[in-house]
């Protein structure tokens, strides 16, 4: 007993010496004693905490507002944003049940942060307002026209006549109907918002659904690009001012320090990269020895979390920067179906999530710090949501 004891004691030791011997963990472990001590002075701190979505549409836009005020603070640098609704459920994958919450997403930030785009939806949305109109005037007047009987042959002529001038403006409103409001020749010469996703079979789907084959059809605006992680990389990133990386994978976590590297280096007008569900520290592909603690200083660490939506079995996790991490529970009686049970001005870890809900409905007791092997355990638990 004693010899297991000591074997296990040893190992703790090892284990401490190796994950303290990195900055990128004692950054973490000191985060992890301010918190705590946040926490417990949490009398004399406010915080203000973060409201639920009402929708998807609702989420993405929030979740582009705080992305666009976190740029202002920090031109050309990096966020993160996660969105997962599966509430544990791994029927589907992260990069399939968030798919329509990036296109959303995507859409919105661009209109937000690229120049001029706004103003050209505007002027398509006039014009394709403008057309519908007139389409509808020129529709009623030959409904008008079939349903009556001309009392004379110069009536007939007339009609005749008024249908020529008609045709060609007819046809005309349909086509600016059908191109969405833009010119049959026009092509998109501005900046680049370009998503990079897992794969080139991701991209190519997403090519085809958010693009569409006409302008009508686009979910998205025209400055958008797809690209992937993998394969041969031919596109020129010069003129990219928004990037993000959709659900990177840690097999992939080569080719996006490189594509961020090329793309920091190149665009001179780069505003934001966001990480959107990223998953690049992986136990099967860099594991949390050195490989992974380095990826995690180059990629990960620093990366403020300007939205965070989580799903849970009994309610949900959310954040808008630069508000509070709050932890909301399903209540029917409650306004809107959930009441607030805790807010808090860092990421708990799932443990911590799980006391919070514990305590709130008079099941447990509040953790009071715990020693290192609990704050350990929770270390490694945040890992495996990277």
């Amino acid at each position: 007993m004693i010899a297991t004891t000591n074997s296990f004691a040893a190992t703790c030791f090892v284990i401490l010496a190796l994950f303290r011997g990195s900055s990128s963990f004692t950054t973490n472990m000191q985060q992890c004693r301010s918190q705590v001590l946040f926490s417990s002075n949490s009398g004399a701190e406010v915080v203000t905490p973060t409201e639920l979505p009402d929708s998807l549409e609702d989420a993405a836009e929030l979740a582009a507002k705080a992305c666009a005020s976190l740029a202002e603070t920090n031109v050309g640098g990096r966020c993160r944003v996660n969105f997962d609704t599966s509430a544990g459920d791994e029927t589907y994958t992260i990069l399939k049940t968030s798919t329509e919450f990036m296109q959303n997403f995507v859409s919105c930030m661009c209109y937000q942060m690229i120049p001029g785009l706004q103003e050209q939806r505007q002027h398509e949305m006039m014009k394709v307002a403008q057309a519908r109109a007139e389409l509808q005037s020129i529709l009623d007047a030959e409904e008008a026209t079939q349903g009556g009987e001309s009392s004379s042959p110069s009536g007939d002529e007339e009609d005749e006549e008024q249908k020529k001038e008609e045709d060609p403006r007819k046809a005309e409103c349909i086509q600016i109907l059908e191109l969405g409001g833009r010119d049959a020749d026009y092509q998109w010469d501005g900046p680049t918002a370009r998503v990079y996703f897992p794969d080139e079979g991701s991209a190519a789907l997403a090519r085809r659904d958010w693009i569409g084959r006409s302008a009508s059809e686009a979910k998205v605006p025209p400055c958008v690009q797809m690209s992937s992680c993998g394969g041969v990389q031919i596109q020129d990133v010069k003129k990219d001012e928004l990037v993000f990386f959709f659900c990177p994978k840690a097999s992939e976590s080569d080719s996006v320090e490189a594509l961020l590297l090329e793309t920091e280096t190149s665009s001179s007008n780069l505003k934001l990269t966001v990480f959107v569900n990223p998953n690049l520290v992986d136990m099967g592909v860099t594991g949390f020895g050195m490989a992974g603690r380095r990826l995690r200083e180059r990629l990960l660490d620093g990366l403020v979390d300007a939205y965070y939506l989580r799903t849970l079995q009994w309610g949900a996790l959310t954040r808008v920067w630069p508000q509070a991490y709050s932890v909301w529970q399903e209540d029917e009686d409650a306004e809107g179906g959930y009441k607030l049970i805790k807010a808090l001005p860092y990421l708990p870890s799932n443990p911590e999530v799980e006391d919070i809900y514990d305590i709130a409905n008079g099941d447990g007791k509040e953790r009071q710090g715990g020693g290192f092997l609990d704050q350990f355990g929770d270390f490694v638990q945040g890992m495996t949501r990277l």
